[in-house]
């Protein structure tokens, strides 16, 4: 199996071009900066590819990354190193992605091991979704690695990628890149929808990357391999697409889950330069949008590159407060804390989505 972006790339550069290009124009640019050493890590602490990161409702952040282990790691608001959650433990094979619900639990998706697993604030682990493939089933197949099957089974999963919640507390994940489909759960696990199958039409997904819900419980899917967000409602029926802004490998709602109304909330959307970094992509990628949950076009930030500010493959973020974000980069090994400063004053109002 060729990296993540080589997946959707195959063929060409001049494909790689069309499915990742933003067709919007003339969007205003958010001023932005990156808080300088942010991170601080402790002696024998190194940071590999950062996967995921999410914060909690106390402002501690979460890191769930890949280096010569699959590690968790909490870090203070300030940036401080806190601790390492569940080192060792079975679903730690490949990160994908971590999410923090409304109890302030903790939750990592793990594509190598097909696993997701639920820790408490305190470390201990609550619940587990799919499960690892046999030990005889994965001697030819390293992590992260396998062929897409479409199994459709409902507590399987295939690779997955990404979580979310809504405020009854069922849980929604995408998956994946060996399945093509989004599964709704109840809160307690239990299987109660799938939607799904490979391809280019509404309900239809390549390589469904990451996932966000907003307060009224729609569901938006980074659908990476078609270069669109879908918009689902909450029991999983199409909405809308929203096409314009590129090949969204990450993308989150504001405001935080929670039953408590968090008053207007964005859309944040990154079109991520590549996995690998390949520089003709520099120039079409690396941005992140932010949206009115309807898909119209506010601003945009970042660019593509290393350094302090810009992104090195931004593959998931965190906007809980919508004028902080926060990125776990793979191609730096780092993560950022950027600050979203005053918005434009001209908005440019571009809105393209799909109805019925």
């Amino acid at each position: 199996m060729p990296p993540c972006w080589l997946a959707q790339c195959q063929s060409s550069l001049a494909r790689c071009q069309r499915r990742r290009g933003a067709t919007a124009t003339n969007v205003p640019v958010i001023p932005s900066e990156a808080v300088p050493n942010f991170f601080k890590n402790p002696p024998g602490i190194y940071p590999g590819e950062n996967m995921g990161i999410a914060t909690d409702s106390k402002g501690n952040i979460y890191v769930y990354q890949r280096a010569n282990e699959t590690r968790l790691f909490q870090y203070k608001p300030q940036g401080v190193f806190v601790r390492e959650i569940g080192r060792g433990n079975y679903a730690a094979g490949f990160a994908h992605s971590v999410r923090v619900d409304a109890e302030d639990n903790v939750w990592i998706v793990d594509e190598g091991s097909n696993m997701i697993v639920k820790f408490s604030p305190a470390g201990k682990v609550l619940m587990t979704l799919g499960r690892r493939d046999d030990p005889v089933d994965m001697l030819d197949d390293m992590p992260g690695q396998g062929a897409f099957h479409g199994r459709n089974a409902p507590y399987r999963f295939g690779r997955e990628t990404d979580v979310a919640f809504d405020q009854q507390g069922n849980i929604f994940v995408t998956d994946g890149y060996d399945d093509a489909r989004v599964v709704k759960y109840d809160k307690n696990g239990r299987f109660i929808k799938a939607v799904g199958t490979r391809g280019s039409g509404n309900l239809q997904f390549n390589t469904p990357h990451s996932i966000a819900t907003d307060f009224q419980g729609n569901v938006y899917v980074g659908d990476r391999g078609n270069a669109r967000v879908q918009v689902l409602d909450n029991n999983l029926n199409w909405k809308a697409n929203y096409t314009n802004v590129g090949s969204p490998w990450a993308v989150c709602v504001s405001g935080g889950p929670g039953p408590k109304n968090p008053g207007k909330q964005y859309l944040f959307v990154s079109n991520s330069w590549p996995d690998g970094a390949p520089a003709a992509s520099a120039a079409f990628t690396g941005e992140v949008y932010k949206m009115e949950l309807d898909g119209t076009i506010i601003g945009k930030f970042g660019q593509a590159g290393k350094a302090p500010g810009e992104l090195a493959t931004l593959h998931q973020m965190d906007c809980r407060d919508p004028n902080v974000i926060y990125t776990a980069e793979i191609n730096d090994w780092r993560s950022q804390k950027i600050l979203l400063k005053a918005p434009p004053t001209n908005p440019s109002g571009q809105k393209k989505q799909e109805r019925p």
